[in-house]
């Protein structure tokens, strides 16, 4: 397959727009910018386009994929419920990297909701995103626009690595502002419950959400055959090929494990850096979560471009964005955790 490289950099590239546009109202499959990663993007509503999703990421299908749309009104037909603390919520984060989960209607293919009878949906902060969205007149599935379990594009050149070839068109344009993937809630369950944390923390959620539960396999692995309602909590995910193993301790404890281990990297914090006699890569001030988040997932993907076997990571503190990063790590890791 050939694939198209649409240069939209704004809301004048309005040619490049009209194409991506088009090749969804075809059918097709258009990765394209977001604010937290380049989403792969199809018709959520055509079952054929959806299942090609699976295929060009290599992805189990049981996975259920988030609907973006462009305007409140799209929800019209998707979502057969929005509870009041969702509007809230909606209100709050939209446009941004915020997913409700809702009982969904008849007209979302099972194949898009994982076979559930909910349906993941946000609307996304990036200009372009949104306006090809308003082009298409669709609402798009959209996971992140990667092969399945390698780290999330953060990037438009990690799309060209990794789907070149696999899909229609890729929208190359600026990188992602968060760079990782959105904060994912069910309001289908009551109290809600934080499946996957993300660009809004679990701190900004509880000012509408009080009673907010964090489900348990945000910080662990969920049971074997369990049903998951949100991307990214199932599998091994987000990972490099490197064996990586996650260090939870002060800065002290983890200069002491890694002078031990002799590991070809170690992806720490500026504090950390001097305190370690393998080769370092900083992810920032580990107070920091922000940037953490930025780098993550470019630093990940640099650990296969040269080719190291076996990575250390100092995890972050679970406060904030934090969260979200720490959540990325384990799956990252394959749940490989070391308690300093």
């Amino acid at each position: 397959m050939k694939t198209a490289l649409l240069y939209a950099d704004n809301l004048t590239s309005k040619d490049e727009i009209a194409k991506a546009a088009e090749i969804l109202k075809n059918g097709g499959l258009v990765a394209l910018p977001t604010e937290t990663v380049y989403g792969l993007a199809a018709d959520a509503l055509n079952e054929k386009a959806v299942k090609n999703i699976f295929v060009a990421k290599g992805r189990p299908s049981d996975n259920p994929l988030i609907v973006h749309i462009a305007e409140f009104s799209d929800l019209d037909g998707i979502v057969s419920e929005i509870t009041p603390e969702a509007k809230k919520c909606m209100q709050a984060f939209w446009p941004g990297p915020f997913t409700a989960v809702l009982p969904k209607t008849e007209k979302i293919p099972s194949v898009t909701s994982g076979g559930l009878d909910t349906v993941a949906v946000r609307m996304p902060k990036n200009d372009i995103a949104r306006e090809i969205i308003k082009k298409s007149g669709l609402p798009l599935a959209a996971p992140s626009a990667n092969r399945s379990g390698s780290p999330s594009p953060s990037t438009a050149q990690h799309v060209i690595d990794d789907l070149m070839g696999k899909i229609d068109a890729i929208v190359v344009s600026k990188n992602c502002d968060v760079g990782v993937e959105s904060t994912v809630v069910s309001f289908a369950v009551n109290p809600p419950r934080l499946l996957r944390p993300g660009g809004v923390t679990a701190e900004q959620l509880k000012q509408y959400i009080p009673d907010l539960v964090i489900d348990a396999a945000v910080l662990s692995q969920p049971e074997k055959g369990a049903k998951v309602a949100s991307p990214g909590m199932k599998y091994k995910h987000y990972a490099p090929k490197a064996d990586v193993t996650l260090a939870v301790g002060d800065k002290k404890a983890f200069a002491e494990y890694c002078n031990t281990q002799n590991a070809d990297l170690v992806i720490c914090y500026d504090e950390d850096v001097g305190l370690i006699n393998s080769p370092t890569v900083s992810l920032g001030f580990s107070a920091d979560h922000k940037k953490q988040a930025e780098r993550l997932f470019d630093t990940l993907r640099d650990v296969d471009k040269k080719g190291y076997k076996t990575v250390i990571v100092h995890a972050p503190t679970t406060d904030e964005m934090g969260l979200a990063v720490y959540n990325r790590l384990i799956r990252a890791a394959g749940f490989k955790v070391v308690q300093l």
